[in-house]
């Protein structure tokens, strides 16, 4: 196949930084051994009022974050100097949120995984100008799941998350409060977002692209920091990880090699726990794990090289050769036991029968060979429908594949059943090269003909650079109206 370089006249590819391949250590990073405790983001449950409506406020601001130990980098943060609070609510509870914008150019906050009317999805088209606030509203209508939120900006979503902007959303129902799971927050439930950064030698962060492909970063950053370590005091501790990154995937594994349990994908929990060596996650999925310690024991999570690579032109240009350390875990001396994981977790029913089965072909930036365009809705979708959407990478580079407002069931790959990893709810699916992937979902209930929702790519250079379609989703007799830049719209959804 012919190289996108040589077809993409208005991008110039530049070479990778010596320091990705191999994984060489930044010079600013502390020496191997040397950790910081791992960053908690504040759990914020907002306030509930005498409507019983649950409020929240988040602020986007600029501020400076001790990434690398004893350097100041400037970054961007929601309610503090990078990242965000971690926000919770319940299924059936209504939640609102007054949001200000206090950045030096426009932003949008997107609740990713969240059944949302679409306007309030905060995509590309609610746009908060500086200075400005938006105030959108909903009713949480989905089981528990460990979701995220993040800038949507069209053309600039890349630099808006790489600069520090993202938050965990965690949503809790009836259901999960049965199992018997690891759940204090920052005891032995911990929320993990895991990136990738690059930083000069003052310890700004480096924002040249190093390719077409998007950036990818020498230094792992978790939880904001690099060389972060967590402090174990039970026998099982459930990891909540986010691949918060622009473009890198990442291959998790202990570094005793031995197995931890998935419990949950990005759109909650599986059927049963899943016992894995490896776990795979490119940008935007979330995964919980569980993992076990033996008293006094210190182990690493780490990401090693990405397979399978069929298909990809060069495997060392994305990042696929390198190895990482991500986390040291440290257990005490003496551990607080902890119960067995359940047998079962979530029943999960296939969808059923689809009315609509669409074709969806990702290439140079583009699907089905268009670029985004904010004024054309590329499809319409009936509220309540069961589709099909059959996705194919074309390129020989890796993509995913993210579709707002709906989880999907990965029904096949080639045709054939997935691995049992991919059988939960999902919501962002990586694409090898070549291959077509069959996703079913059921649209929600939330119609509106006015603003649509985006699905893309979510390596964040490639959305950003028009790998993403617009759909309306319709009730009975509706039809497209022309579409409106909401700007500070409210965003009340019903």
């Amino acid at each position: 196949m012919i190289s996108r370089r040589r077809l993409l006249a208005a991008s110039v590819a530049l070479p990778l930084a010596a320091s990705v391949a191999g994984c060489v250590r930044h010079p600013s990073a502390p020496a191997v051994g040397t950790t910081r405790p791992l960053p908690i983001p504040p759990l914020t449950t907002g306030q509930v009022g005498a409507d019983g409506v649950r409020r929240f406020e988040l602020t986007a601001r600029t501020g400076t974050t001790e990434m690398l130990p004893g350097k100041a980098t400037p970054t961007w943060g929601y309610n503090g100097s990078v990242l965000g609070p971690a926000l919770r609510a319940r299924r059936g509870e209504r939640v609102a949120f007054t949001i200000t914008n206090n950045l030096p150019e426009a932003t949008t906050v997107h609740w990713h995984g969240m059944r949302v009317p679409a306007r309030c999805d905060g995509g590309p088209h609610q746009t908060i100008e500086a200075g400005g606030t938006w105030s959108p509203e909903w009713t949480v209508d989905q089981p528990a799941a460990t979701l995220w939120y993040h800038p949507h900006p069209h053309g600039s979503t890349e630099k808006h998350v790489y600069r520090g902007l993202s938050g965990f959303f965690l949503i809790d129902d009836e259901h999960a409060d049965g199992l018997d799971l690891p759940r204090r927050y920052g005891v032995d439930d911990i929320p993990l977002v895991i990136q990738d950064r690059r930083f000069a030698a003052d310890g700004r962060l480096d924002e040249t692209d190093s390719s077409t492909y998007g950036l990818l970063g020498d230094t792992i950053i978790t939880n904001g920091i690099s060389d972060a370590h967590l402090s174990v005091r039970t026998e099982r501790v459930r990891l909540r990880i986010l691949n918060g990154s622009s473009s890198r995937l990442f291959n998790l594994a202990r570094s005793d090699d031995r197995p931890f349990d998935l419990i949950a994908t990005d759109g909650g929990f599986l059927e049963k726990p899943l016992s894995l060596s490896r776990m795979q996650l490119s940008p935007g999925e979330r995964a919980e794990i569980v993992l076990e310690l033996r008293a006094g024991q210190t182990l690493t999570l780490r990401s090693l090289p990405i397979e399978p690579r069929a298909g990809l032109s060069d495997p060392a240009e994305f990042g696929f050769d390198d190895t990482f350390d991500i986390l040291t875990l440290r257990a005490a001396p003496q551990l607080t036991p902890s119960p067995a994981l359940p047998g079962a977790l979530a029943t999960i029913t296939p969808l059923g029968a689809a009315a609509t089965t669409r074709s969806f072909e990702l290439q140079w930036y583009m699907i089905n060979g268009q670029r985004m365009d904010m004024n054309r809705i590329d499809l319409t979708v009936q509220a309540g429908a069961t589709e099909v959407w059959e996705v194919r990478n074309a390129d020989n580079w890796p993509h995913n594949f993210h579709i707002h407002d709906v989880r999907f069931q990965v029904i096949g790959i080639d045709g054939l059943p997935p691995p049992q990893a991919l059988s939960g709810w999902k919501d962002t699916v990586y694409t090898e090269p070549g291959r077509t992937y069959t996703l079913a979902m059921r649209f929600s209930g939330h119609t509106d003909p006015t603003y649509p929702y985006m699905y893309h790519c979510h390596l964040l250079h490639h959305e950003d650079q028009g790998m993403m379609g617009q759909f309306l989703v319709l009730g009975p007799g509706q039809q497209p109206a022309p579409m409106v830049m909401s700007g500070n719209d409210s965003g009340h959804g019903h």
